[in-house]
Formats: structure tokens, sequence, C-alpha cells
């Protein structure tokens, strides 16, 4: 089969919060996503909550590519939040704001699921961040959905971002995964045997008038319904860019393996559904500072362990697509803490220097504003 062109496109939902209060806005200020489209067009949009916004990289050549338009993005939401004295933040959980008090937006999308989700979709206060990798193949693009399951934990745990939860330490690292599976068709896909496999699958549900499309299938990893790609959706926001585009080069270099092993008959093992949501839920709740399962060696093994045989088994295929550092930098992550690591860093300084839980949580928001523009 011909190599797949591997082009890669971003996708990131931002928090907009008032510097002063800290707290969400209730709504977006009139002006302030024409003026966003002013300036970034096409790949800028509300998103279901009035107080986030959405931004899509162009379909990008590399990963340097890709950093250069998602800092452009990032800036520029940032510079015309400013001028509404408001600020975005990356992270996929507020740190205190009430998901009740949120308003969806008013558009007939929004206003549709809505109606079909009721309060599950209300509760949604939650940001990820998309990483679409080009594989025009359909077989093949479904071929990979199989296999690169396995390391979706690898990838949630190096990107955890949410640790509090309407002003509560949650204990989780991700508790976005938790809100985000109260909304069905999440989670990980069924295995499918091909394209074709795939379609008679959808084609049940569109049918039977449970789902229009294959957009409201919003697993972990997904043949997108729009794109020739396959979308991963496993992961937090990252807060800062660097670590935002270690996620998406470990991916499309897993992807790459995953192809150069196809060459050579070489499949990766197919495990369970049961087996990856146990390596789910670890990295859920401990992100990179405790194990996952190797179900080679069929033990635990710790993080950095893991990650370390994970930078050797790319290297290759990130060297061949000009990502190695971005690669490399998952050790970095790991000795210094992801996101949700830091911002109870934040938080458990502040309290020790004798600041209140509702300030300290406060201080966590001001280093997510910074973090987030920090490009």
């Amino acid at each position: 089969m011909e190599r797949p062109s591997f082009t890669i496109g971003i996708e990131e939902e931002y928090l907009i919060v008032d510097p002063e209060t800290r707290d969400l806005v209730k709504d977006m200020p009139k002006g302030l996503m024409k003026d966003c489209e002013d300036i970034i067009g096409g790949q800028v949009s509300p998103e279901f909550l009035r107080s986030q916004i959405e931004i899509g990289t162009k379909v990008c050549p590399n990963v340097t590519e890709a950093r250069a338009d998602l800092a452009r993005l990032r800036l520029a939401v940032a510079e015309v939040s400013g001028k509404y004295g408001l600020a975005p933040i990356a992270a996929s959980t507020h740190p205190f704001a009430n998901w009740f008090r949120q308003q969806h937006t008013d558009k007939e999308r929004y206003n549709a699921l809505a109606r079909a989700l009721g309060g599950v979709i209300r509760r949604l206060l939650i940001c990820g961040m998309h990483v679409h990798v080009a594989i025009e193949d359909e077989d093949m693009r479904i071929d990979m959905m199989n296999q690169v399951l396995y390391f979706l934990p690898h990838l949630l745990a190096l990107s955890t971002s949410s640790p509090f939860w309407q002003g509560m330490d949650t204990g989780l690292k991700s508790y976005r995964t938790s809100v985000f599976r109260a909304v069905p068709r999440t989670g990980m896909p069924d295995e499918f045997q091909g394209w074709a496999d795939y379609q008679r699958h959808v084609k049940v549900l569109t049918e039977a008038g449970v789902i229009e499309d294959a957009t409201k299938l919003w697993w972990d990893l997904r043949p997108s319904a729009r794109y020739p790609t396959l979308e991963m959706r496993a992961s937090d926001i990252c807060t800062t860019i660097d670590d935002a585009m270690t996620i998406a080069a470990f991916y499309l270099s897993l992807l790459a393996m995953l192809y150069e092993r196809r060459l050579d008959n070489q499949r990766w093992r197919i495990y369970s559904r049961m087996l990856i949501n146990e390596n789910l839920w670890r990295a859920q709740r401990y992100g990179t500072s405790e194990s996952l399962i190797d179900f080679g060696r069929g033990t635990l093994v710790p993080y950095p362990e893991l990650v370390a045989e994970m930078i050797e088994l790319v290297r290759p295929s990130a060297e061949e697509l000009g990502c190695v550092a971005e690669v490399e930098h998952a050790s970095e992550i790991v000795a210094r803490g992801t996101s949700a690591d830091r911002q109870l860093e934040v938080y458990h300084l502040a309290l020790a220097q004798g600041a209140s839980e509702e300030k300290a949580l406060r201080a966590v928001v001001d280093w997510l504003i910074a973090e987030t523009v920090n490009v």
C-alpha cells in the first residue's frame, strides 16, 4: 500500500477566565469571537459552553510547522481576550468553577446536543486536545486504530492537566476523563476487521436514528468523519505548548512505527479492551507518578521506565519525521511533572505559605494563565 502522508493537525479547547476573579466568564463578550475570526479566520470556533473557545491548526506537513501554527493561534486568542480584560487557560478542568453556572452556546448543533444528552452534557466543563494524523487508506486507518490503542494510556499519563473539580483536589490527575465517560459513545472503540466492518456498525446506529453520522462517536480514538485522518482524543489538553507537541509527536511517531512494522509483516499485539482500560484508569488516576501494566511481561512497570522504552521504540520513525526533540521531551515531563502535578505543587505551596484554599486555587489559575501563552 502507498505510504500514508502522515500530515498532522491539532485541535485545542481553551477556557476563558477573568484574571481578577480567576473564575470563568459566564458568557463570551459580544465581539470577542468575531475579533478572533478577523485575525485567524476559520481556525477558531465557539464550543458547547460559552466560556470555551476552540482552535484548530492547518494541515501541517510536520511537527515543526504544527507547533508554529499552534503557537500563533494560542497567542491570537490571548491577544483578543486581553482586549476584553480576559485570558485563556489551557487546562482540561478549571480549578474551582461550577459547571451548573455555565450556559451552552445557542447554536442548533449545541441545542440538539443539549436536548439529546440532558444533564450529562451540561456537566461537560472540560477541555481536550485532539491530534489528527492523515492515513489515506481506509482499511489501513482501521488497522492502525486497532494497534495504537495500546499506547493511549501512556499518552494520557503524559498529558494530564485536570486534578481539580469545583474547588476539590480529586486525587486524580485527569478528572476530565471521568466527566467525559458519562457521555455515551466515549471511551475505547471496538476492534474492527476493516473499513467495511466499521461502516456496518455505524450504519446500524444511523439507520436506527440514534445518531445522524459518525461525528457523534466520541471515542478516545476514531476515524475522523470529516478528514482522512485517525483522530486521537484520549489526552488532556497540555498547558505548555512544549508538552502539547510531545503528545502530538509521540502519537505521530507511533503510527509511523506501526506502519514500518506492517511493511515487515509485523503487527503490534492486540490486547483486550478490559486490559487497556485498566491502564487508562491508572493513567487517569496517577499520571506519570505510578506504574502501568506491561502486558507482555505481565507486571507493573514504573512509568519512567516505560516512557524510556517508548522513546527508543519510536526513535527511528521520529528521526525520519524530524521530531526527535519533541519525543525526547517526554523524559522532561516525567522528571518535572505534568500540568496536573505542577498545578498541585502551586496549590500546596500557597497553602503552606498561609493562603486559604480559595486563594490557593486562584494561584493555580494565575499559573495556568502564564503558562498557556509561554510559547
